[in-house]
């Protein structure tokens, strides 16, 4: 069977841009176990109170910027107080604990959606309308806009990460949390800081995916689980891992729904997480010791 080009290309581009999203919630994700040894199942109720705050500041004002400004701030002081409130007094005990408070976390939150804005889904008009011709489709820009800004975050992540003063916090507690405790580094304030930021970039990969699915109590949930698997291919800890294996496994989604129908496609997915697991247990993007 012969595949047209332009089949091609336009599978090519819709898995960048999903592999995109997909990355910038599996970075926050990558960035709180890396520095905090913590396994979030609370990512992706975060991701969705961000979608849902955005819809509201959206519905009142009509600027989706706006919207999405006030869901990235909301939403990474939520999670500031999460991580000093909840996780803080957990740190040191058994992993089972931490995960168990954030699993317990995760149906607080998702219930409390529910409680509060009710089952019906609603809808983020995106901010831009227009279409342009792919061959013989019409292909909005609001999706290359969402790429270029999942992009633009995760680049200003890594320029923070690399240059800024809490940045380098951050990568000295990641080598050594004892040692930068020694040279008079706050680790406690770092991990709130970690935590914030992975909260943030939860609620605005919600807000900007809002618009093409529709903001909805459970919207978190299919996505968490793909984020974990990101983590879990791309490397545990591993931020560039992540976002190399998110679009490569976005892409390879969008190559198998050619064959098959989209549900089904996830299935590659799982099969590239189980092989990972068999025979590269540290990530298929992490270096290989020399």
């Amino acid at each position: 069977m012969t595949i047209p080009f332009d089949l091609l290309l336009i599978q090519v581009i819709n898995g960048i841009v999903t592999g995109m999203i997909l990355a910038l919630v599996a970075s926050g994700l990558t960035l709180i176990f890396g520095i905090m040894d913590v396994v979030n199942f609370a990512h992706g109720e975060l991701f969705m109170l961000g979608a849902y705050l955005g819809s509201t500041v959206f519905l009142t004002t009509g600027n989706f910027w706006l919207a999405l400004g006030a869901a990235v701030m909301g939403i990474g002081l939520l999670g500031a107080v999460i991580q000093t409130t909840t996780l803080r007094p957990l740190l040191g005990r058994d992993p089972l604990t931490t995960i168990l408070a954030t699993f317990g976390l995760s149906l607080v939150l998702q219930n409390y959606a529910l409680w509060q804005y009710g089952p019906v889904p609603r809808k983020i008009n995106e901010p831009i309308t227009g279409h342009f011709s792919l061959f013989y489709l019409e292909y909005p820009w609001y999706r290359l806009l969402v790429a270029v800004l999942s992009a633009a975050i995760i680049g200003g992540l890594w320029l923070f990460m690399k240059y800024g003063k809490y940045g380098i916090w951050i990568r000295a507690t990641t080598q050594d949390r004892v040692m930068a405790a020694a040279m008079g580094i706050p680790v406690p304030l770092v991990h709130t800081v970690v935590f914030a930021i992975g909260a943030a970039m939860a609620a605005a990969s919600g807000v900007l995916f809002g618009p093409l699915t529709g903001v909805n109590h459970a919207m978190g949930l299919d996505f968490i689980l793909r984020a974990f698997i990101v983590v879990v291919v791309g490397g545990m800890g591993n931020l560039g891992g992540s976002i190399l294996a998110a679009i490569f496994l976005s892409l390879l989604e969008a190559f198998a729904s050619i064959w098959v129908s989209p549900a089904q496609a996830v299935i590659v997915s799982f099969v590239v997480l189980i092989l990972t697991l068999l025979f590269r247990p540290t990530g298929l993007f992490v270096p290989t010791p020399k």
